[in-house]
């Protein structure tokens, strides 16, 4: 058993789930802000950073809703989402950040998100 809590973080996106949600799915989308290159093949996405790579499974999507992965060399029952939250009176739009990570790595995670979010909001001109 993983010792790894799930955590969620909210983020209010200015843009339309149907463009935010080609920049969480697609590989040239996921290359502007979240990784420095993305490459896909049998549901399994290489994230390529520097010199690193990392293969994550594709575990579901929903067109303009949500995302889901689990890196390959991650605990099974751990996954990273990214869920199109759209409010049904104003229509705002936020994204919502589902991970797991040890108590002691929760706030650096959370750190690498609001940097990874904030990059992909400069990138989307939100």
């Amino acid at each position: 058993m993983s010792d790894k809590k799930k955590f969620k973080i909210e983020y209010e996106i200015n843009s339309s789930p149907k463009i935010l949600y080609s920049f969480l799915s697609e590989p040239n989308g996921l290359a502007q802000w979240f990784a420095d290159d993305v490459n896909i093949k049998d549901q399994i996405y290489t994230f390529s950073w520097d010199d690193e790579k990392q293969n994550a499974k594709l575990l579901g999507m929903k067109e303009n809703k949500f995302v889901r992965f689990r890196w390959m060399d991650d605990d099974p029952q751990s996954y990273f989402e990214m869920e199109i939250i759209q409010d049904e009176l104003t229509n705002d739009v936020a994204l919502g950040i589902t991970d797991f990570a040890t108590e002691e790595n929760i706030n650096e995670r959370t750190l690498i998100w609001n940097n990874q979010i904030a990059y992909l909001i400069s990138v989307l001109g939100a």
